[in-house]
């Protein structure tokens, strides 16, 4: 870890206000980005805020969600990022053979149409820099304009989270080995 977190003992009373705002949010917890982002306690509380609507209040249910965010950790090589959703995923009902193949850099088999075109979205944003205009259209008939504005939430969220983990080197709790290569 390259960045000293701060105990709740050790923080000014913004950064305090922050992490207890998220413990009294939906995770239960701070999310673990946002402790390194507490250096910068005005960032860190639209973040952490930004990134609970993400996880809970889209219109996707996890299993759809948590495509974009593995996506996300795989084109960074997040691996603390990808320990954490992948649980999150198979918690949310994802078939286990679409975490593999996306862990191995492969086109996963949908059976939902939005799971792939979530997939092809995420897919496109990271490795392409856009949507080319025909997967535009096809995204917005299928997931609606909503659901286009959310993937990309997703995914630009994510980045950040993947940069925060691995710049600052986060460490994946003992006894948990990295996935990716």
């Amino acid at each position: 870890m390259r960045l000293k977190l701060l105990s709740p003992g050790e923080m000014n009373e913004s950064q305090r206000q922050t992490y207890d705002e998220s413990i009294a949010g939906k995770r239960g917890k701070p999310p673990a980005p946002m402790m390194a982002w507490l250096n910068s306690p005005d960032m860190a509380r639209h973040a952490t805020r930004l990134g609970e609507v993400l996880r809970y209040d889209t219109i996707f249910p996890a299993k759809l969600s948590e495509i974009a965010i593995l996506v996300t950790a795989r084109h960074w090589t997040a691996h603390y990022e990808w320990y954490a959703h992948k649980r999150l995923a198979l918690a949310g009902g994802m078939d286990p053979d679409i975490i593999d193949a996306i862990r191995d850099r492969r086109t996963p088999v949908f059976d939902d149409p939005k799971g792939k075109m979530i997939y092809d979205v995420a897919k496109s944003l990271h490795e392409g820099h856009g949507v080319e205009k025909g997967l535009y259209a096809e995204a917005v008939k299928l997931l609606g304009e909503r659901g286009v504005v959310e993937v990309i939430g997703l995914c630009g969220y994510y980045t950040l989270v993947s940069m925060t983990l691995n710049t600052f080197e986060f460490e994946l709790p003992e006894g948990e080995a990295r996935e990716l290569s």
